[in-house]
C-alpha cells in the first residue's frame, strides 16, 4: 500500500489516478479517502487526482495521543503528501474538516496551491456558538471512547445537515454510514480533541483571509446551517474568493449531489487553469447600496 510520511513520522495512505495538473482531495471528519470516489473517477479523466486518509483514519496511522493532532498538522499533512509525490503545486479541494485544512494550507503554504476549494467549512466558527461546539466535541469523544465506533456512527450519521443525503440517496447514505462505522474510535476521538475542538474560529482569521490571493472557491449546501454565515464571511474577506451555494443540499455535498459538485468544482478549476479567475474589484466593496451618493 502506498504511504507518504509526515514530518513527525506519521504514515498517510494515499491513492492517485490520471495525469495532468494535480488535484488533491481532503476528507471530512465523518469521511475518509473513500468519500471522494465519485470525484476520483470524474476528475481522474483529466487531472492527476489524489486522495488520502488523514492521520487517525486507517489505513493511515493512528497516533495514540491527541497532541499529535492539530489544525496546523492537518494543513501540513497535505504538504507532506505533495512532497512525497514530488508535486510542487496542486489544486486543493477539501470538505468540512478537510475544508478547514485546505484553507489553512492556503495560509501556511500559499506558494504550493494552484487553487483552493473550501467546501462545507464553518462548524463551530460563529462566536456565539463556539462554546457549544467545544462542548459537543467533548460529548463526541466520550461517546467514541465509551461505546465504540459503530454505535456512534449510527447516531452521528443522522445529524441535521446529513438527513438530506439519506432522503436524496438512501443507498449512498447507507454506504456512508457503514464506512463511518469502520473508522478508528481512538483516531476519531483524538481528531476531535486535537483538531476539531481546538481549531481557531474563522472569525479570528480575517487578517489571514484578507491577505490570501490564491484563487478560492467557497462551496456549501443551502441547508448546511452552520456553514452559511461563515461562507459569507470568507467570501467577503478573501479577495480572490467566489461563493457557490448548492440548492436543497446539506453537509456532505460531494456525496449527496456529486454531479453538481463536480460541475461546480470543474468549472472553477478550468477558469483557474485558463488564467481567467478574477480578484475582486475594490469598487464591489463600496458602502453605498446603489452606487449613488
Amino acid at each position: 500500500m502506498p504511504y507518504a510520511t509526515t514530518d513527525d513520522g506519521v504514515r498517510l495512505y494515499y491513492e492517485e489516478v490520471g495525469s495532468g495538473a494535480p488535484l488533491i482531495f481532503v476528507h471530512e471528519f465523518a469521511g475518509d479517502h473513500r468519500s471522494w470516489e465519485a470525484q476520483m473517477q470524474h476528475f481522474g479523466r483529466r487531472y492527476r487526482a489524489i486522495t488520502y486518509g488523514a492521520r487517525g483514519y486507517p489505513p493511515s496511522d493512528v497516533p495514540e495521543h491527541a497532541s499529535s493532532y492539530s489544525q496546523a498538522r492537518a494543513a501540513d499533512d497535505i504538504k507532506s503528501v505533495l512532497d512525497h509525490l514530488g508535486i510542487e503545486k496542486a489544486h486543493v479541494c477539501g470538505l468540512s474538516m478537510g475544508g478547514f485544512a485546505t484553507l489553512h494550507f492556503g495560509f501556511r503554504h500559499p506558494e504550493r496551491a494552484l487553487s483552493l476549494c473550501v467546501a462545507g467549512a464553518g462548524y463551530g466558527a460563529e462566536p456565539e456558538k463556539r462554546e457549544q461546539f467545544r462542548a459537543e466535541a467533548d460529548s463526541i469523544v466520550a461517546a467514541l471512547l465509551s461505546e465504540g465506533m459503530a454505535p456512534f456512527a449510527a447516531r452521528y450519521a443522522y445529524g441535521p445537515t446529513r438527513v438530506q443525503f439519506e432522503a436524496k440517496d438512501p443507498r449512498g447514505f447507507a454506504i456512508f454510514k457503514q464506512q463511518l462505522a469502520e473508522h478508528s474510535a481512538l483516531g476519531s476521538a483524538n481528531t476531535q480533541l486535537g483538531c476539531q475542538k481546538e481549531r481557531p474560529s474563522l472569525y479570528h482569521l480575517t487578517a489571514e483571509m484578507a491577505a490570501l490571493t490564491v484563487p478560492t472557491l467557497i462551496l456549501t449546501g443551502d441547508e448546511d446551517w452552520s456553514c452559511l454565515a461563515p461562507a459569507l464571511l470568507m467570501k467577503r474577506t478573501i479577495p480572490s474568493a467566489a461563493l457557490s451555494v448548492m440548492p436543497n443540499c446539506g453537509h456532505t455535498i460531494n456525496l449527496e449531489a456529486p454531479l453538481m459538485f463536480n460541475d461546480i468544482v470543474g468549472d472553477f478549476i478550468a477558469q483557474v487553469e485558463s488564467g481567467r479567475w478574477p480578484t475582486r474589484d475594490p469598487r464591489a466593496l463600496a458602502t453605498s447600496i446603489t452606487g449613488m451618493k
